[in-house]
């Protein structure tokens, strides 16, 4: 190891005041958009020297600072600085005694600095063992490991941890031979060697400009995989992949990921890598996905590794999503990055857009717009109703971590949609490649963004900008009046948006509107005004607005927000008959499979009602008829129709409730599955034989979506019958797909068909399934979400007898979000019990995560937050937990804010 050094160390002069442990917090005030000001220095170059210890890692800083002549009032050089020991100050070269400075409340103030530039020194000590946190330095499975977004530089190093303060990094990194053979941080290599005394050292430099939050460290026993990248100017990249040893054959398919971004990300939107390497390491202990850090990229081991035998097609399709929107960062996040935190989505929803566009070409369009979509409907829009709701660009925080959210990224990725569809592909390039010639190497603003497509388009985006201010999902009510005699079709839409957190009233948003119309049979009819002479792209900006479409020869179906144009709900009175046009014939994907969704819908919502008078459930035959047609269609993308056979989801018909029933809801959706189940029977088993794939697993898009649709089949027919007795051939044939599967997808898709079916066979086969995976912790994980998210009876019991099994760790955010986030936020039937013990589980868990990693606890708190959705007797127990909650003592800032909104 490392050569150690105490406290009191003769040779270091000692600093009386200090923080020391790990972790500690600091209680955060409120910080407002309104109240930004520029730093009033710069830091122009930082050296950095880590000398690697697990409980004493020492930090060496030196900064070259400036006066920021944008801000001409001197004032006091503030550098944050949290849970760490400060050991040395000096400025320019001189050590200051403790009356020159004060350090205290996460802050190191030099009062007296001089007025041009000037150099700081700091010497600071860490615990990487003891940060449970996994933010700033820690350990994983024994490897030094950093993350800094959104303020764990702080936690290193003395520094003004901001984003737009943008500095040249060089990094040396001094760690202990045999342990950390592998030494890495951003930017290029410039020097190494051997210290003699069993410790080496690496020196990188990054020679671009970037804010703190995008440092990192890596250090430990790890092998790498290499291969190399051409970019269109003829520059040969190296890419490095680096993992533990055991996982060095699951590489490939990451490696693959990555040369098919760089290149669509060169031919799509004209970027180009600008340093020499580019690398990626897999860590098991990991709060996010992943971590765009300059050059060096880490990522949670579940969006790096992948074997067939692993990975499901889910996980492959993640992995290649994932390094895509890490790459695609060193542009938009890296290259150009935010002013400060409030502008987080001018990165992340524009990256995120991009990362969608990307998986869009590699798999099916139409799919991947369902899928986002659905993601904005069925949890997006519960955040805009619940007590977190928040702008696309917050107007203020306590605490930045929760504001990691699905508004910030995929709400964001949204409104950069739009844009995409009010500019149209050739003009929204214009304005991406304005935006990167105008402010490469700065921090800047979500406004700057849209200057630059504003200025593109020649047009004024100032309304436009609404959607970045305002929090909540507009919803439009529709009218449609239909003049036979004048061949006119008038469509009157009405926007109105609830009130949230940050303001009562909402002025009206400005968004695109895709329609077309179809006439009785089904047919598309010929629209003027219309860029393909079929879809018109409406723009609504105004509280109410009609919209005329002439020569309309009969009494049309609209499809209205095809290609889900905006992020709103849509209020508009269309019959089953109207719905199963739509749903047969639309040729927007996206609306034929919306058309399934509302007509399902429909049906679930009254029987719901049924089901609380204590009525029996049917299944409407009209809907079994568009079921059966699904089934028989023999043309269209697998994957689109494996997606258009689910029913809606528990969240999104949870949504259409003015009370939320959740165990009413997952009764019905149940029996649904049921009666459909043994409706189509023949159907389901002629579709589950034909789809069958002959010959080993390959990962395509094609096959997937195959491979989606024969396991929906699978799932409709075992899905547990209304009597309670389950054909023992249909459980045969889930038992020996599992039994027989030559790869993940099949193996984990029957196995969860089987828990779900039968209790005694399900823990039989998962017996089975972790005496064969106990040694591979990502498999370990579907392990956990099988049984977590079981909804058979006794699943909470069994839950909490998983939290003390050897599997289970509380010290790994997969893990907890496996087991305890799965049966919280998605076991709706179980963890909603009436008699409130899924609320004292999540409660307890909180408490004890909180301690821990203030991080993953937040975002447990998700499912109590909506208490107010619910009847009194739910509303009454949820609340009595986050008010236990509140109540603990030392609770961190990221679940106070988390508390405090949602009871406030």
């Amino acid at each position: 190891m490392g050569k150690r050094y105490g406290l009191f160390d003769p040779n270091i002069r000692l600093i009386l005041f200090f923080l020391k442990g790990y972790p500690v917090t600091t209680q955060k005030k409120e910080t407002f958009l309104k109240e930004y000001t520029p730093p009033a220095y710069l830091v122009d170059r930082l050296d950095l020297r880590v000398e690697l210890d697990p409980q004493a890692t020492r930090v060496r800083a030196t900064l070259r600072c400036r006066p920021n002549t944008n801000t001409p009032v001197k004032q006091p050089l503030v550098l944050n600085g949290e849970q760490l020991e400060l050991v040395r100050v000096a400025l320019d070269g001189v050590e200051l005694s403790a009356t020159e400075f004060h350090f205290g409340d996460g802050l190191l103030t030099i009062a007296q600095v001089p007025d041009g530039p000037f150099m700081v020194e700091t010497e600071t000590r860490i615990n990487p063992a003891g940060n449970t946190a996994l933010e700033g330095l820690y350990l994983s499975s024994g490897n030094y490991c950093t993350q800094c977004e959104a303020e764990g530089f702080r936690t290193i190093t003395c520094f003004p941890d901001r984003p737009d303060v943008m500095t040249v990094f060089t990094t040396t990194i001094v760690g202990d031979t045999a342990s950390c053979p592998v030494l890495l941080s951003n930017g290029n290599l410039i020097d190494s060697g051997d210290l003699g005394d069993g410790r080496h050292y690496a020196t990188w430099h990054d020679p671009f400009p970037k804010p703190c939050y995008l440092f990192a460290l890596v250090a430990g026993d790890l092998v790498r995989i290499s291969d190399t990248f051409t970019t269109r100017s003829g520059r040969q990249i190296d890419l490095h992949i680096y993992v533990e040893e055991r996982n060095r054959n699951k590489c490939d398919h990451a490696m693959r990921a990555l040369q098919k971004a760089m290149r669509w990300d060169e031919l799509r939107f004209g970027r180009e890598y600008d340093l020499d390497t580019y690398m990626i390491v897999a860590v098991d202990d990991f709060n996010m996905g992943a971590m765009e850090n300059k050059g060096l990229n880490v990522f949670n081991s579940k969006y790096v590794l992948a074997l067939p035998e692993t990975a499901t097609d889910t996980d492959y399709e993640g992995i290649e999503g994932v390094i895509a929107h890490e790459y695609f960062h060193n542009w938009t996040g890296n290259r150009i990055t935010c002013r400060d935190w409030f502008q987080l989505s001018l990165k992340e929803g524009l990256t995120v857009f991009r990362d969608q566009e990307f998986t869009a070409d590699m798999i099916s369009r139409p799919v991947k717009r369902i899928q986002d979509a659905n993601i904005i409907r069925s949890f997006q829009f519960r955040e805009d109703s619940g007590p977190m709701a928040h702008p696309v660009r917050p107007p203020s925080f306590v605490e930045i971590n929760n504001f990691y959210t699905l508004t910030v990224y995929n709400k964001g990725a949204e409104v950069i949609r739009m844009l995409h569809t009010l500019l149209g592909p050739e003009t929204f390039r214009r304005g991406m490649d304005l935006y990167f010639e105008r402010h490469d190497g700065q921090a800047v603003t979500c406004d700057d963004f849209v200057a630059a497509m504003a200025d593109a388009w020649g047009k004024d985006l100032t309304q436009f900008k609404r959607w970045y201010s305002q929090a909540g999902t507009p919803e439009l009510t529709v009218r449609a009046d239909y003049d036979p005699a004048a061949r006119q079709l008038i469509l009157t839409v009405e926007q109105t948006c609830p009130p949230t957190r940050e303001s009562a009233e909402k002025l009206p948003f400005f968004m695109p509107l895709a329609v077309g119309l179809l006439d009785a049979q089904g047919r598309a009819m010929p629209l003027e005004n219309a860029p393909d002479a079929t879809t018109r792209v409406l723009i609504l900006s105004e509280a109410k607005q009609r919209f005329e479409f002439t020569n309309i020869a009969s009494t049309p179906t609209i499809s209205f927000l095809r290609n889900f144009s905006a992020p709103v709900k849509v209020r508009l009175d269309q019959s089953d008959e109207e719905l199963g046009v739509l749903m047969a014939h639309d040729p927007d994907p996206f609306n034929r499979w919306d058309a399934g969704q509302k007509l399902g819908l429909h049906h679930l919502l009254a029987q719901i009602e049924r089901h609380q008078q204590g009525q029996p459930v049917q299944v409407d035959d009209r809907l079994l008829h568009g079921l059966r047609n699904l089934l028989l269609d023999r043309d269209s993308d697998p994957a689109f129709l494996a997606m258009a056979m689910a029913l809606p989801s528990e969240n999104w018909i949870g949504q259409q409730m003015e009370v939320v029933d959740p165990v009413a809801i997952f009764a019905v959706r149940q029996q649904f599955r049921a009666l459909i189940g043994q409706a189509l029977r023949s159907e389901l088993l002629q579709g589950y034989e034909t789809l069958r794939i002959p010959g080993p697993y390959r990962y395509s898009a094609l096959d997937a979506g195959k491979r989606a649709l024969r396991n929906g089949c699978l799932a409709y027919l075992l899905a547990p019958p209304l009597d309670g007795v389950l054909d023992p051939c249909l459980l045969h044939k889930g038992v020996h797909q599992y039994r027989h599967a030559d790869n993940m997808t099949d193996a984990i898709a029957a196995l969860s068909c089987v828990v779900n079916a039968d209790l005694a066979t399900g823990t039989e086969l998962l017996a089975d399934f972790h005496a064969q995976w106990q040694h591979d912790p990502l498999v370990v994980d579907k392990w956990l979400i099988l049984q977590a998210g079981c909804t058979l009876p006794g699943t909470l019991d069994r839950v909490k007898a998983l939290t003390t099994h050897p599997s289970f760790t509380y010290k790994n955010p997969n893990k907890v979000r496996s087991l305890i986030a799965t049966f919280c936020a998605t076991n709706h039937g179980q963890f909603h019990a009436a008699d409130g013990s899924g609320y004292d589980f999540l409660g307890d868990q909180v408490c004890l995560l909180d301690p821990l990693n203030p991080q993953i606890a937040a975002r447990m708190l998700t499912p109590l937050t909506q208490w107010r959705r619910y009847d009194a007797g739910r509303q009454q127990l949820m609340r009595a937990q986050l008010e236990r909650i509140g109540s603990q003592r030392s609770l961190s800032d990221d679940v106070k804010e988390v508390v405090e909104r949602s009871l406030h």
